[in-house]
């Protein structure tokens, strides 16, 4: 029924609009500020585009749906450009946070709390998912929905697809937003998202849609994009379907003891809240943990002198959202001030100057040279670096907590090897 009415709407809208998936700029935009418009002219484009069709129809994908959704498309110049550009410098995790939770986004939240407070509590019984974390989601994903991202999906994900960094990603990306179209849940020049083709007041990635949204308001169609109850059950279904559990927290800021063993603040090693008790684990004011049967894992964002964390089952659930450490403690800080908890106390002391992107790499580089695996040097201190970097430390003296910062970069120049000779 659905894709027999799709198809309808497509053949009009192809006679119509023969660049259909090209953006055009809002009015007072010039073309190409978003990108959309910038274009890659690539003869092998076409011969790829060819493929890829034959692919979706051997799927199931109706031909009234590749002829609306592919037609006259191009790569997006702009998209490319984006997925190779990365930051300078590394966010510390107070910069991070500092730009996503801020006074205005907490009351913000709580007045959208507020105003969906029947649609959430009713979302929240259902699933499980209390409502200050999809609201705390929403925020951070896309500012409420304020910038949902206007690059059109298939054109961007055909352009990612086509290139060589992670076509095969971004192929199957594409395929599922495709069934989203052939299914008829939105009309291809509708179905508009970042530049990486996160898409609606979530950002789900398509393949998350096919899994995960539902059609909450019953409609017979799931629209992410301008039904807030499709996109709240949507995102409340996901983070069940991860594991959310309902009655626990994410987590909470903690003060450690001045002799705590620093090998111990890592997510791989997990004790319960008594146990973190006797060791001398406290509240972020200095009072007794809760006696609770959970448990939980130490994390230090920023280095032994920046705050820690107490974090729980729940959080790992927020990691599958978004890998991050610093997304998922913005997300829950984000979701306790929402609900008028106070500000992070601790750990103001590390807000110190970041590493830029080539100064990480030298950190990695020294580490191999120096017999301390920290894998490909990405310049990103990820977990391999983050060991690496402990197992230094601890092998100097040094407290080992695992964080890249300037005067670890300063000890590792004096202990450096000269590099290989070249040529």
């Amino acid at each position: 029924m659905r894709r027999e009415g799709f198809a309808l709407v497509a053949a009009a809208v192809v006679l119509l609009s023969p660049a259909l998936c090209r953006a055009s700029a809002p009015e007072g935009q010039t073309t190409g500020q978003n990108g959309a418009d910038e274009v890659v002219e690539d003869p092998a484009f076409e011969a790829w585009l060819v493929a890829l069709r034959q692919e979706a129809r051997g799927k199931g994908i109706s031909e009234a749906t590749l002829n609306a959704a592919l037609r006259d498309i191009v790569p997006i110049a702009k998209v490319i450009e984006l997925d190779r550009r990365q930051p300078e410098f590394t966010q510390t995790f107070w910069a991070y946070l500092e730009l996503r939770v801020s006074d205005e986004r907490a009351k913000r939240g709580r007045q959208l709390l507020a105003k969906h407070r029947a649609l959430l509590n009713r979302i929240q019984a259902q699933y499980g998912v209390p409502s200050r974390y999809l609201v705390a989601f929403w925020g951070l994903e896309t500012n409420f929905g304020g910038h949902m991202g206007s690059f059109p999906v298939i054109q961007t994900l055909a352009t990612l697809a086509y290139d060589h960094r992670r076509s095969q990603f971004f192929r199957t990306q594409l395929l599922d937003a495709l069934r989203i179209i052939d299914q008829g849940h939105i009309l291809p020049d509708a179905m508009t998202g970042s530049w990486a083709g996160a898409m609606g007041h979530m950002q789900f990635m398509p393949a998350t849609f096919n899994r995960h949204a539902v059609d909450d308001n019953g409609d017979g169609r799931i629209d992410i994009w301008g039904s807030l109850p499709d996109a709240f059950a949507s995102a409340a279904n996901y983070l069940s379907n991860m594991g959310w559990r309902p009655g626990q927290t994410w987590g909470r800021e903690v003060r450690l003891p001045e002799n705590f063993d620093l090998t111990l603040a890592t997510m791989e090693k997990t004790k319960g809240v008594e146990e973190w008790s006797a060791l001398g684990v406290r509240r972020a004011d200095g009072g007794a943990l809760p006696r609770r049967d959970m448990d939980g894992a130490i994390v230090l964002p920023q280095g032994r002198k920046g705050p820690a964390f107490l974090v729980y089952d729940n959080f790992r659930v927020m990691l599958r959202w978004n890998r991050s450490i610093n997304y998922a403690l913005s997300v829950g800080h984000l979701a306790d001030r929402i609900v008028g908890m106070p500000p992070l106390s601790t750990g103001r002391d590390a807000a110190h100057a970041p590493l830029a992107n080539q100064e990480i790499k030298e950190i990695q580089q020294i580490l191999n040279r120096l017999g301390f695996d920290a894998g490909a040097a990405d310049g990103l201190p990820g977990p391999r670096t983050r060991a690496a970097i402990r197992a230094f430390q601890r092998a100097h003296g040094l407290p080992p907590d695992g964080y890249p910062a300037p005067d670890l970069l300063r000890d590792l120049r004096l202990q450096a090897p000269p590099p290989p000779h070249e040529g």
